[in-house]
């Protein structure tokens, strides 16, 4: 059996020909999974549980027919997602998994994360990410009408391309947009595990981390689709390209 994980699809209605990927994906080799990991920023945006994007209902459709036909779904929110809450996961049929979580994989003890925890370096981004993800900042958040939601999703997704428009012309978005090397080699200590998956930084690779560590880095979906296929065999990071 294969454990499948993808990440970084940033679905939206702009992009409807990725979304018809994904939905082929899950009617297709997903079916015969033994489970189904998807580690972040599945969505473009998600103002709360009741975000109107036709995409929401179309991958918590599917999600939840892959679920009853026996295959378990597991979440972890992206720096796009992370209020994708308790009444959404229920009707997808998937677990929200902590950021990051442990879990056996085929015998090896496997570190999971979005990924963007890992980008120390990049100061201004982790003082953001630690706001947002105050339950405080979330309740008020959610408590904005819609519309404003809304707004808000748009206007910090404008900020975010100015932003790394700006690190590329200061020569420093590889740098900063990466993971730490030093953050990465903390954290196999910490958990002590062997083997880490994340994805985020739309860098995919199987990286050689020393000590026989080794950190699996997922693809995004923004030209094609990506997928980490794990089993008994090995791993494999293949490309689903577009029809």
């Amino acid at each position: 059996m294969t454990t499948l994980f993808i990440s970084d699809l940033h679905l939206d209605p702009e992009r409807p020909d990725i979304t018809a990927l994904f939905g082929e994906f899950i009617d297709g080799e997903a079916r015969s999974a033994d489970a189904l990991y998807i580690l972040g920023d599945l969505f473009e945006a998600w103002v709360g549980d009741d975000d109107p994007s036709p995409a929401g209902a179309f991958v918590a459709t599917k999600l939840q027919e892959l679920h009853a036909s026996g295959v378990p779904v597991s979440f972890i929110r992206g720096n796009r997602d992370f209020l994708v809450g308790d009444d959404y996961a229920r009707r997808a049929g998937m677990a929200i998994l902590s950021d990051p979580a442990v879990i056996d994989l085929h015998g090896e003890p496997t570190l999971l994360l979005h990924g963007d925890l890992l980008c120390t370096d990049d100061n201004a981004y982790q003082q953001f990410r630690a706001q947002t993800r105050d339950p405080r900042w979330q309740a008020q958040f959610l408590a904005q009408p819609l519309p404003a939601r809304l707004a808000f999703a748009a206007q910090a997704r404008a900020a975010s391309k100015a932003r790394y428009g700006e690190l590329v012309s200061s020569g420093m978005a590889e740098t900063i947009g990466d993971v730490s090397p030093a953050t990465v080699q903390e954290w196999f200590k910490r958990y002590g595990i062997r083997r880490m998956i994340h994805g985020h930084t739309h860098r995919p690779a199987i990286h050689d981390e020393g000590g026989g560590n080794s950190r699996i880095v997922l693809g995004d979906w923004y030209e094609q689709g990506s997928v980490l296929r794990v089993d008994r065999d090995g791993i494999r990071l293949d490309v689903l390209p577009l029809a």
